[in-house]
Parts: structure tokens; C-alpha cells; sequence
């Protein structure tokens, strides 16, 4: 069981023993991965690090918040893995070892259930002790008062055990391994405002404070909830990435025969077929055959990469157009794919580091009220003369006029709040901790292909292309479902071109498509197939086809990505904003210049890895620099998890999307600009609900320590800091109406307006 949560033991037996899960790198060094279902707030990821870093010879350990995992490196030959499990159940969370083949290794919801069950136990009970207690305030006396108090205390008792227990839990556990938490406090006012409620009710006392009791837990589990499920939508992309690789592969024998062979059975130097539309399984050398590759994992451009035998494919990647054969060089553990989930679990480590506002604050919470209930415990006691169940009510009053209500809603009600009014404008967040890190970046680092830009090719206006040859090349591409193929196509639609009726359409893996035109052979694809001499056209690095007419020169069709409609506008106000804005693309260098220039970004690179991009990018960190990372494709999820903060766009692949903090659709790219101006404004508001819960506490705390307030008055006076702290959340959806007039999308030139985008364009 973790501080704050519950122990899973069935979830974390151990399969067998953790040795048989140590990976060795490269380098010598061993690996061990385990999942702890315990981990739910920073006090955990401290508690587990300072704890574990205290065996001998583990080198480091580090927890990964969102996929509740714990990594442990060591080189010590000697070290025994089995004592990191134990040390953590010392600590009190269970955990097993991650097994990659173990399809229930993902985040468990169990939490949240229980939490909204727990929270719809304690509304109901509050409710109706509520309306019991209309007739004690009204004036019942005797017979009549002491009825409604035990039914009161009959629906009290139970709600309490039921939905009180996340909290007892969280403080039996701490309180157990002499440490200290905020649930101790809570947990002691909520159980001795009960015990007192009974003896008082027993004693046939005017007072009871069933209400304020199960009011607290009601309130308290509210600001539980909302903070437990914007924490849970922050999954890891790990989970999504690792559906990529394969569980085994086609290999061919000695004489050509075909056999299906699991990925432990696989060795260097087989022979493995590829069939078109098949991802491919193993990083290899290709042999036999020419097809078309999405390379997307690698480069994260939406063009297929033409292959042939002697060129380098990766694991992951799709074959689209033919079938081949690839000679292993790599496969399991050791392909770049897995290069890339390693790389995205400790980007993910890095991110995981935070520590939210809510957390920082909350270290101070326990110790003070503890303090502070004592004093007026003891005071009281020595004032009375030893009057136990006095001195007892007023303790119980701070305890609860202290209780972290307002402290607990301060950050998810904002979060809930900025929540829908990015919704309203079409950016989704995910983690609600991103909100606080996105007003902190100083730097934005946007992909090219699919986030600056649209990432579907479109037909260039430059140079005379006849509309003949146009309709041609649309006759033959009618066939295909290659990205400039359909770019060509979409163009002749644009234009009301009629498509020529070509037949005979052969499709030519890795090269192009070939049929008959009026009795002539005519061809669309690679240059070098269409017998292109140009050399000018040879040398571009754009995206190119050509076409090829019998008996006529060869026709060289140019593509270019499109920006989106407010990239220009949205990089200016960002600048504007002080922040530096650059670019990191797999593409080539011609596009990536191109756009850079366009949109005057401070800074870019051209055709650079995954690998490159989450070096830049936690070299930037390094540095101190708070980078918010935008991009689309698998390649950019490294990059994406270890950015400060992280926005893709809705069209991204599902890695992309789930590696991102923020996702927005549509597209305009305002969503980046409007993200981090709600997060500046939403860091304000929760700075002042910090404030004034602090505010409340610093004259409320004397007025119960001085006997002036009664349990039930704390009740109320909680709840209402709570409710003030609501109501100034509840502002931010003012700024909704004014994002238009902030965000005037205009984009000048010689002195005219020449563009204006309104507040739908997300």
C-alpha cells in the first residue's frame, strides 16, 4: 500500500522470481522493471527513491509516475534484484516485475471507482443527517432530540467506515512506518467528531456532530476525486508503443520453405518474409523484393520511403506496396523500436520528477494541524481543570476547521474548470499537473510534417504542368493509395479536371504504377523509373513524381506541405510572448528551411532521429530551459515526454496523442498560444485558492483554539472556504467570451489586414 492509497497484494504477486526479469544493456549494466499499483503522489516517488537508493550497490531507482513503475540499474555482479522487491514491501508497496507479454500491465482503475463510490455514500448520508438535524435546530428536546441523533448516528457510523477508509488507510500505513501524512489529520477528525457524536448522543447531550463529520468526508472526497482522475489521464504511451512490436516472425529455410517462429526463437541472420500491408517484425537488411515503407517511426513524414535490397528497415515500420525478404540483423529487445520504448520510459522518468503545487504545500499540512490540535488539546485540559470531553470539543473544532477542504479543491477545481474551457475551443488536456508546468515553459519546439504543417501533400504551383499530363498522371494515381499519388488526384478534383481513362494499371512495388494511355505506355512514379535526366530535378530533395509518356519527354510533378492556416500568427504571438520558438523535423532539409524561413522561427533542424530530438530536447532541460514539445508521430514521442510540457494535434498517431499532455484538434494551430494562456491565467487562480484557504486557516485556527467555534461551526466554516475557493475557480470560464478579442488572429502585410481567423477555427 502506497501513502496515499491502496495495497493491490492480489495484482502484485510476484511471477516467480525477479531475477528472471533483469535485463543486461549493452554496457554491462543491469535492468530490472517492476510495477507498483501504489504510487499515487510525490511522497511516493520520494519515499521509494530515497529508500531504495539506501541498498547497496543499486547504482540508481527511479519511479515512473505514469506507468506506476519502478526502474532499478546496478553493475554490482553481486547485487541480488530480489532485495529491491523486498525493500519496497519494507516500505509498504507491493509490487511484481513488469512483463512486456503481460497484457494487464496498464494503469488500474480500481481507485477511482472506489473513490466515486465512496463520495456517493457520503453525499447520500450527509444529505438526509442534514435534514434529521432541521428539527434539533429547530428546538427538539429530550425523547424527540435523542431519536434523530441515533438515526443520525445509525447512517452516520457506517458511511463513515465505507467511505472514510481511502483515508484511514493512507493514515494506518503512514502512522505504521512512523511517518506522516495529510490523511493522519483528517482521519483523526473525522473518527473523533464520530466517537464524541456517540458519547454525547449516549449521554442525551444537546450537541451532536454526525454532520459535520460525514459534511467533511463528502468534501474532502470531492477534491480526491477530481484530483485522482485528471492524474489518471495522463497514460503512458509505452503501452500503446509496445502494441507495435511483433510477437514472432515468418522465416524462410534453406530451401524456401515457410515457417512461423515465436520472437525468443529468432536468430541473427535468418531470412524473414514480409508480406505487403504486414508490419515488418525485426530490423534487418532487405535481400529480395522493392516496396514501399512508412517510415513515419523513424523520420515521422507521412511519404512512404522507396526500398530495395541492401537498404536498412526497422521493426515497427509498415510494408505497404510488395512483398520481401530481410536478413536479421536485430530483433526483440535489441531493435530500434525498442530503442524507442526504452527511450520513452525515461523521457517519461523526467517528467514524472514534478512536483505539483498542491504536493509542495501539503509536506507543510500535517505537522502544523498536529501541533495545533495538541496545543489546544492540552490547553484546554490544564484551563478546565481536566474537563476531558470539553477540551476534547475544541480540539476536534481545529481539527476539523483546519481540514485541507479548500487546500484539496484549489487545484482540481481550476483544473476542472480550464479543463472545459479548452474543450470549448478544442484542445483536450489530459494531465492536469501539464496546466501548471505549460506557465512555466520559455521555449516551444514544434515538429514540421503534421503539426507546423497540415501533413498531406499537395501538388505544387510551380512550374507548367499541361492539364493533358495532369489528367493523366490522375488516371493512373486513381489506383493508388500513395500520399502523393491521392495529392494528385485532389488536385485535379480542385481544379474540375475530368481524369484520363488509362488501362492496364500494373502497380510496381518501390516504384510507381504503369498502364495504357490512347495506345501508349505511360508511367507515374519515381524519377529515376520514368527516366528523368533533369538534373536540377534529380537533385531536389521536395517530394517528386514523374511521368512518363511514350514518345514524349518525362513530366516532373513538385509537392509541398501545406502550413496551417494560423501557424504565422500563432509562432508571432508566442514570440511575443517572450518565448524562443524552433523547429526539430525528420524531413530533408529543403522542406524544413523552407518553413522555417516562412515563419521566421528562431531556430531548426533537418532530418534528425528520435534519438537526436530527445537529446535536443533534455539538453534544453539540462540547461535549465522549460520546453513545451509539439508534435504528431511516433518519432516525436521520446521528445513529447520528455518536454516540460507537451501538446499533438488530434490527427497524430495514437502514440503521439497519448505521449502528449494536451491534444487539440482542428486546423488551427491557436490551440498552442490559447493552452499556455490558460495555464497562466488557471497558475494565478490557483495561487490565490492557496492563498486564501491559508488566509482562512490563519483566522480561523485562533477563533477554535479559543473555544469560540463549535465542531458544526467548523463544519460550515469549512465548507465554506471551500465554496469561496470554488466560486473563484469558477472565473476562469469568464475569460471563454474575451479568447476572440485577446487572439485577434490578423495577419498584415503592407499595412492591410489581410487574414482574421475567428474563435471556431479550433
Amino acid at each position: 500500500m502506497g501513502c496515499c492509497g491502496v495495497r493491490y497484494d492480489d495484482e502484485c504477486a510476484a511471477p516467480g522470481s525477479a531475477a528472471i526479469w533483469v535485463r543486461q544493456n549493452t554496457d554491462g549494466e543491469n535492468e530490472l522493471n517492476l510495477v507498483v499499483p501504489g504510487i499515487h503522489c510525490a511522497a511516493c516517488i520520494s519515499t521509494i527513491e530515497k529508500g531504495l537508493k539506501e541498498l547497496p550497490g543499486l547504482k540508481d531507482a527511479r519511479v515512473n509516475f505514469s506507468l506506476k513503475q519502478v526502474r532499478a540499474r546496478w553493475t554490482d555482479p553481486g547485487f541480488d534484484p530480489e532485495s529491491v522487491v523486498s525493500k519496497l514491501d519494507e516500505l509498504g508497496y507491493a509490487a511484481r516485475p513488469f512483463d512486456p507479454s503481460d497484457a494487464g500491465f496498464g494503469v488500474d482503475d480500481r481507485e477511482s471507482r472506489e473513490l466515486l463510490r465512496a463520495l456517493a455514500v457520503a453525499g447520500f448520508a450527509a444529505g438526509n443527517i442534514m435534514f434529521l438535524s432541521i428539527s434539533v435546530w429547530a428546538g427538539a428536546e429530550g425523547a424527540t432530540r435523542d431519536f434523530f441523533h441515533w438515526v443520525s448516528a445509525l447512517l452516520a457510523l457506517p458511511a463513515i467506515a465505507y467511505a472514510g477508509r481511502p483515508f484511514f488507510r493512507s493514515a494506518w500505513n503512514a502512522l505504521s512506518r512512523a511517518r506522516m501524512n495529510m490523511d493522519v489529520p483528517i482521519s483523526l477528525a473525522v473518527l473523533t467528531a464520530a466517537m464524541m457524536s456517540l458519547y454525547q448522543v449516549a449521554n442525551h447531550q444537546q450537541h451532536a456532530y454526525f454532520d459535520a463529520a460525514v459534511s467533511l468526508l463528502f468534501f474532502l472526497l470531492i477534491g480526491r476525486y477530481l484530483d485522482h482522475r485528471m492524474r489518471a489521464r495522463a497514460r503512458s504511451a509505452v503501452s500503446q508503443l509496445m502494441t507495435l512490436a511483433a510477437t514472432g516472425a515468418t522465416v524462410l529455410d534453406e530451401e524456401g520453405r515457410k515457417r512461423f517462429l515465436p520472437m525468443d526463437a529468432l536468430q541473427n541472420g535468418m531470412r524473414v518474409l514480409v508480406a505487403a500491408g504486414e508490419r515488418i517484425p525485426v530490423d534487418g537488411i532487405v535481400e529480395e523484393g522493392e516496396t514501399d515503407v512508412d517510415v513515419s517511426l523513424i523520420t515521422g513524414e507521412s511519404n512512404p520511403e522507396r526500398v530495395g535490397p541492401g537498404a536498412k528497415v526497422y521493426a515497427g515500420a509498415m510494408n505497404l506496396t510488395g512483398p520481401v525478404v530481410i536478413r536479421l540483423t536485430a530483433h526483440g529487445e535489441d531493435t530500434f523500436l525498442s530503442e524507442i520504448i526504452r527511450l520513452m520510459a525515461t523521457a517519461e522518468e523526467s517528467k514524472s520528477a514534478y512536483v505539483r503545487l498542491a504536493d509542495r504545500l501539503a509536506g507543510y499540512y500535517a505537522p502544523v494541524v498536529h501541533v495545533l490540535a495538541g496545543v489546544t488539546l492540552f490547553g484546554w485540559l490544564w484551563w478546565t481543570d481536566f474537563n476531558w470531553p470539553v477540551s476534547l470539543l475544541h480540539a476536534i473544532a481545529v481539527l476539523i476547521i483546519t481540514c485541507p477542504c479548500a487546500l484539496g479543491l484549489a487545484v482540481p477545481a481550476v483544473q476542472v474548470v480550464a479543463s472545459g474551457v479548452l474543450f470549448r475551443n478544442g484542445v483536450m488536456i489530459k494531465d492536469g499537473s501539464a496546466l501548471e508546468r505549460m506557465a512555466d515553459i520559455d521555449t516551444v519546439i514544434f515538429d514540421k510534417t503534421g503539426t507546423l504543417t497540415m501533413g498531406e501533400p499537395r501538388l505544387s504551383e510551380s512550374g507548367p504542368v499541361s492539364i493533358e499530363s495532369l489528367a493523366i498522371a490522375a488516371g493512373l494515381a486513381l489506383g493508388s493509395a500513395h500520399p502523393l499519388s491521392r495529392a494528385i488526384v485532389k488536385a485535379v478534383e480542385e481544379r474540375s479536371i475530368e481524369p484520363e481513362n488509362v488501362s492496364g494499371i500494373v502497380e510496381h512495388p518501390g516504384r510507381g504504377l504503369s498502364g495504357t494511355w490512347r495506345g501508349r505506355s505511360v508511367r507515374l512514379g519515381a524519377l529515376d523509373w520514368c527516366d528523368v535526366e533533369d538534373r536540377k530535378a534529380l537533385s531536389s530533395d521536395m517530394p517528386q513524381l514523374a511521368l512518363a509518356v511514350e514518345g514524349r519527354q518525362p513530366v516532373v510533378f513538385s509537392f509541398a506541405d501545406t502550413l496551417r492556416p494560423d501557424a504565422a500568427e500563432t509562432i508571432r504571438r508566442l514570440k511575443a510572448a517572450g518565448l524562443r520558438v524552433e523547429m526539430i523535423s525528420g524531413d530533408r532539409e529543403g522542406p524544413v528551411r523552407a518553413v522555417a524561413e516562412e515563419l521566421g522561427l528562431d531556430g531548426w533542424k533537418a532530418a534528425w532521429s528520435p534519438q537526436q530530438k530527445l537529446a535536443y530536447v533534455e539538453g534544453l532541460a539540462e540547461a535549465g530551459r522549460k520546453v513545451l514539445m509539439v508534435g504528431d508521430g511516433i518519432n516525436d514521442a521520446p521528445a513529447l515526454a520528455a518536454g516540460y510540457a507537451s501538446m499533438a494535434p488530434s490527427t497524430a498517431s495514437d502514440i503521439g496523442r497519448t505521449a502528449a499532455d494536451m491534444v487539440f484538434v482542428g486546423s488551427s494551430l491557436r490551440a498552442v498560444w490559447l493552452a499556455r494562456e490558460v495555464s497562466v491565467r488557471s497558475r494565478r487562480l490557483m495561487t490565490q485558492n492557496f492563498v486564501w484557504a491559508i488566509t482562512y486557516n490563519v483566522f480561523a485556527v485562533p477563533v477554535a483554539m479559543a473555544g469560540l467555534a463549535s465542531p458544526l461551526f467548523a463544519a460550515v466554516a469549512m465548507s465554506a472556504s471551500s465554496i469561496i475557493v470554488v466560486a473563484n475557480s469558477l472565473r476562469l470560464g469568464l475569460m471563454d467570451r474575451n479568447l476572440d478579442r485577446d487572439f485577434a488572429l490578423t495577419t498584415y502585410e503592407d499595412g492591410v489586414a489581410r487574414e482574421k481567423v475567428g474563435r471556431k477555427a479550433a
